[in-house]
């Protein structure tokens, strides 16, 4: 028997210390050429079953095969196989299982008050002491005391689901941001286990839009913003489904918050697969109508274990804001991973003695147990709605300089501290410092859009260098920030890549470092112990935002040390094989005013020039302008006629030119430049509607082909194309794009910046945009049902979060500052009640009334009758010692 358990013991032993093999799944990823009609028929040929688009991205579909096995260690194989030889499929991948892990850290006035019972303990909102303002909070009252509070702005948790239902966030839940990718339906609820083991979502989203003034639980950092949950992590994560994810009405939702990533062992090194590269670069390009989807990641939880946030692809990339925590202390938490690519920080809990985050909970409750980066993530996504409401028209970019600008170290203690070139504080455990929601909306108010993103991309000789034990290896190419490609040219710095290849026996022996021009040293990779793997870097990409603002012409070096553990078997030298340096930053100072488009130049109209005096005919070859009649001179002044067209007039002089310059039209019967009505840069004729472009500070007006001043009604300026453009047919209004109303037309109300229709009292607008009836108890709602009222109907009540007849027993009816009636709750052990407190006229079995408080009835007992009842006949009841002594007596008598 005990040979049999040591040998079950050794099996598990071997079992974990091997790495994490592929699982293949049965569902595939395509591209394919022809359309969701042409996507259906293969499926059909080859037997699978078209699931769909994969998110917003077009020409890919998602395929799942019921005849292959769920989970393979083996790639599939049968006819069906035969798919990726059709020639209408370009690109297939069967889906391998990834390894996520929620980041949870596991256990080891302007005053505002508000009636949330858990708001006093919410020590990183407010300051205990209130007479002046505190240096070292992140500041969230003074964004909500300039008004700003999340409205009009949509954030959605990508997570296990959230509890929608839930008090406290029922009210603020957006059906049209959620979505569940594990079940394939629009309902995010997650799944209810003894354990309670998808709580991660619903505690993150509490955090963010927790509903204020609602007498439950907390209050969210963005109370008036809409809320919504993706559930992905409640299955099998793979490529296919996180791309999926990231691709969820990114039109609808403005910020994406995740508080999840690869394993956080101190030896995992992974990323984005392909379709969820594709799905970040998408959502950058096109989301929040081609402002760009934001992004908030959490940085990792791995510190005990060693590890660092340069090996996880998604706090890495350029695409999302990675956020750290920091304890109330200003400390580093147990769990909290070094990296360059933090952004900034916000408060979470750290050691027992320090404070906790309050947050929501699964089954309607509140918890105090939310903790590691999980909770910053959220968080920064909340105070980033904050910025969003105070202008809605920042970019993806806009946000993330915002944050560099208006972060601060304050009182976060690290060694690393320091001053770039560009005058930022920045440290590897913080990034920029910690997050401030006042500097931050104050600092958006005003903000102007920073220039386009140039990429400028540096490839050094890639010779093979060896990397030897104990010495530096110094690598360098000096940058010339592209100057020679206007459409690369970086002058001031935003993210840095390092894109390495290297060979090693032991990964985790390697410290990586790069070093700016201007001398800031960014520590790409730190030592860790825990990675034994021989697998070396592959085209792995290392990125810095610690360069931020500098300038990037000048001498980079890359340096790599190798350091030997004690557990390192083998003599063999790691090798360099090839490494490329990407910039991304602007041409010009990115908070400077960006200039207008300037207008073209006129080529001036040449003077005539005279031939030489005393002779009576030129003899010399003509300019190829010069027409059939011949020439008095070499120049194109001198031409009797032209091939093309002539310029000018008999008083300025006549030139020929191939083509009219800006201000001028071709008449080409006359072969003559004839110059545009006043106004005109470019036009067809002489008419005042025949422009095609107008000069500086006006704007074309396509429909009457006039330049004007400004644009009438139900157009806007497009500053690019300088023309006015049509706005959304619903729009009364609109600003910088044709569906950005800024005012509606009759019949429709502005929902952020669209026009959508206004729907009667007792009609609620539902997803297809139809306006349906209400429940018959609701006199407004949000959605169908009993469960979707927000004001009752006339002899309704409001009961919880339903619209009741009259209250139910164990509830009594009160009046708000509105004059309506509602329900509210008496006391747990009541079953009815007049008014709250100590009012309970009837109580539930086995407790007994006395003096309108239910107690359990067999601890209402005298000490002794016969004192008691001179007690009574004293009329000393009213003493609480002898109430205390003579409870039956003095209450049930």
């Amino acid at each position: 028997m005990y040979s049999g358990v040591l040998v079950l013991f050794l099996t598990f032993l071997v079992c974990q210390s091997l790495p994490f093999r592929d699982v293949y799944t049965n569902h595939w990823a395509l591209r394919i050429s022809g359309g969701h009609e042409e996507a259906d028929k293969l499926a059909s040929k080859y037997g699978y079953n078209n699931l769909g688009q994969i998110g917003a991205l077009k020409d890919y579909y998602h395929f799942h095969h019921s005849k292959v096995v769920r989970r393979s260690a083996f790639t599939a194989r049968g006819d069906h196989t035969f798919i990726r030889m059709n020639p209408k499929v370009n690109w297939i991948q069967q889906q391998v299982i990834k390894k996520r892990v929620k980041r949870n850290a596991a256990s080891d006035q302007d005053y505002f008050t508000f009636n949330d019972p858990k708001w006093p303990n919410m020590w990183y909102f407010q300051c205990e002491n209130t007479s002046h303002q505190c240096s070292s909070e992140m500041n969230i009252l003074g964004a909500w005391r300039r008004g700003f509070t999340g409205k009009n702005v949509v954030v959605t948790i990508l997570d296990d689901g959230i509890e929608k239902n839930h008090p406290d966030l029922a009210a603020n839940y957006d059906p049209l941001a959620s979505y569940d990718i594990n079940g394939n339906d629009r309902d995010p609820t997650p799944r209810y286990d003894a354990s309670n083991e998808n709580k991660h979502g619903t505690r993150c989203a509490g955090e963010v839009a927790a509903v204020a003034n609602n007498s439950h639980c907390i209050v969210g950092i963005a109370y008036h913003a809409r809320i919504g949950g993706v559930r992905m992590l409640d299955g099998d994560v793979t490529d296919l489904v996180e791309a999926k994810s990231l691709g969820v009405r990114p039109n609808h939702i403005d910020i994406y918050s995740a508080s999840w990533g690869p394993d956080d062992d101190g030896k995992t090194v992974d990323g984005p697969g392909p379709l969820t590269k594709h799905a970040f670069r998408e959502a950058i390009k096109k989301g929040r109508k081609g402002r760009g989807s934001i992004f908030v990641w959490a940085s990792g939880n791995g510190g005990r274990a060693g590890d660092h946030c340069s090996c996880d692809g998604y706090t890495n990339s350029i695409y999302t804001i990675s956020v750290s925590s920091a304890t109330e202390a200003g400390t580093m938490p147990w769990y909290l991973e070094p990296c360059a690519s933090t952004f900034t920080t916000t408060y979470s809990s750290g050691e027992s003695y320090h404070g906790k985050i309050v947050t929501t909970d699964l089954r309607h409750r509140c918890t105090e147990g939310h903790t590691g980066t999980s909770v910053s993530a959220p968080m920064l996504a909340g105070i980033i709605a904050l910025a969003l409401e105070a202008k809605p028209l920042l970019t993806w970019r806009d946000v993330q300089h915002l944050l560099v600008r208006t972060s601060r170290p304050v009182h976060l203690k690290a060694n690393d501290w320091k001053t770039n070139a560009a005058g930022h504080r920045v440290s590897h455990l913080y990034g920029f410092g910690l997050v401030n929601a006042e500097a931050l909306v104050l600092e958006a108010q005003t903000w102007k859009n920073v220039p386009p993103q140039h990429v400028c991309i540096e490839t050094p000789d890639n010779m093979t260098r060896y990397i030897h034990t104990d010495q530096l290896l110094n690598v360098s190419i000096t940058s010339t920030a592209c100057m020679q490609q206007p459409n690369h040219q970086v002058q001031y710095l935003e993210h840095v890549i390092v894109k390495v290849t290297i060979l090693h026996p032991r990964r985790g022996d390697l410290d990586i470092s790069l070093v700016s021009p201007s001398g800031t040293r960014s520590q790409l990779l730190v030592n860790r112990q825990q990675d034994w793997s021989k697998n070396g870097f592959r085209n792995w990409e290392f990125m810095t935002v610690h360069c931020w603002g500098e300038k990037a012409e000048g001498l980079w070096t890359l340096e790599i040390r190798d350091s030997p553990s004690q557990q390192r078997t083998t003599k063999s030298l790691g090798k360099l094989m090839e490494w490329t340096l990407i910039l991304f930053g602007t041409s010009e100072h990115p908070y400077r005013s960006i200039s207008s488009l300037q207008a073209i130049p006129e080529t001036p109209i040449p003077e005539q020039q005279g031939g030489n005096e005393g002779e009576d005919e030129y003899d010399g070859p003509c300019h190829p302008e010069c027409g059939e009649s011949g020439c008095d001179g070499p120049s194109v002044n001198h031409c009797l006629n032209c091939v093309h067209f002539s310029l000018g007039s008999l008083q300025t002089g006549r030139t020929c030119v191939s083509h009219c310059p800006v201000g001028f039209y071709e008449d080409k019967a006359a072969r003559r430049c004839r110059r545009c009505r006043h106004g005109c840069e470019r036009c067809q004729g002489g008419a005042p509607d025949h422009c095609h472009s107008c000069r500086k500070g006006l704007y074309l007006q396509p429909e009457s082909h006039t330049c004007v001043l400004s644009c009438p009604l139900g157009h806007y300026v497009n500053y690019v194309h300088r023309q006015c453009e049509r706005c959304h047919d619903n729009c009364r209004t609109c600003w910088h794009d044709f569906d950005t109303c800024t005012s509606c037309k009759e019949g429709y109300r502005l929902s952020r910046t669209t026009c959508v229709l206004e729907c009667a009292d007792g009609t609620f607008l539902s997803p297809e945009e139809k306006c349906n009836s209400c429940h018959q108890s609701c006199s407004t709602c949000k959605g169908p049902g009993k469960e979707g009222c927000i004001l009752c109907a006339p002899g309704f009540l409001k009961e919880e979060l339903l619209c009741v007849s009259s209250c139910s027993q164990g509830y009594y009816t009160q009046s708000t500052a509105t004059g309506s009636t509602i329900c509210k709750k008496c006391q747990d052990q009541c079953l009815s009640c007049s008014s709250p407190g100590i009012a309970c006229s009837r109580c539930k079995e086995g407790y007994s009334l006395l003096g309108g408080i239910c107690i359990i009835s067999n601890i209402c007992s005298n000490a002794d009758e016969v004192f008691c009842e001179m007690v009574r006949s004293n009329r000393l009841c009213e003493k609480k010692p002898f109430r205390q002594f003579c409870c039956k007596t003095c209450h049930m008598g």
